[in-house]
């Protein structure tokens, strides 16, 4: 794994130039994986279009939400790390497949045609992502309907199925290397 990735800390300039804050992870989306090893049952991803990248404490950060109901999240509960892959365009049907597929019931991998690879150990990134952020929880905090000052973003919550937000020091950032 470590040939065929370039590692590289996660410094402003490097991040400044991976990164568009809002079509990175609004339109383009991004992939939030957490797991301990790369076999079908020891990991979980899904698709998200929700975040940000920012600042906190002095740190680079990525800020994520994931509804308790789905199945990646009993994996970022349990680990203290978590990846955010991003694709070239022509991989989109990534995030259709993992966005509607449950990881419960499907083999991910295999259904979106991803390997899933140890970025480092508890880190679980994809081979066929151009951009891999191996961040270390900081922080979490569940969102509460009285905390909404905008009333009307309580219908994207039908179910009572509020986000728990996650902010992510970002500790490393894996780029493929160019095959020969």
């Amino acid at each position: 794994m470590e040939d065929a990735f370039y590692v590289t800390p996660a410094d402003k300039e490097t991040l400044d130039s991976l990164f568009t804050p809002f079509s990175s992870i609004g339109t383009h989306r991004m992939l939030i994986t957490a797991g301990y090893g790369v076999g079908h049952s020891q990991w979980n991803t899904m698709t998200a279009s929700w975040g940000s990248f920012g600042v906190f404490w002095n740190h680079p950060t990525v800020t994520c939400v994931i509804r308790p109901v789905r199945y990646t999240y009993e994996f970022v509960e349990r680990e203290d790390l978590i990846t955010f892959s991003f694709f070239p365009e022509e991989r989109k049907e990534v995030f259709e497949i993992c966005g509607t597929t449950s990881g419960r019931h499907t083999d991910k991998a295999s259904a979106a045609k991803i390997t899933p690879l140890a970025m480092k150990p508890g880190a679980i990134g994809f081979a066929e992502a151009s951009v891999v952020l191996v961040c270390k929880k900081l922080y979490y905090q569940d969102l509460q309907p009285e905390h909404f000052l905008d009333k009307s973003l309580i219908r994207n919550y039908e179910k009572n199925d509020f986000h728990r937000m996650y902010i992510c020091e970002i500790q490393g950032i894996y780029q493929p290397r160019e095959k020969k």
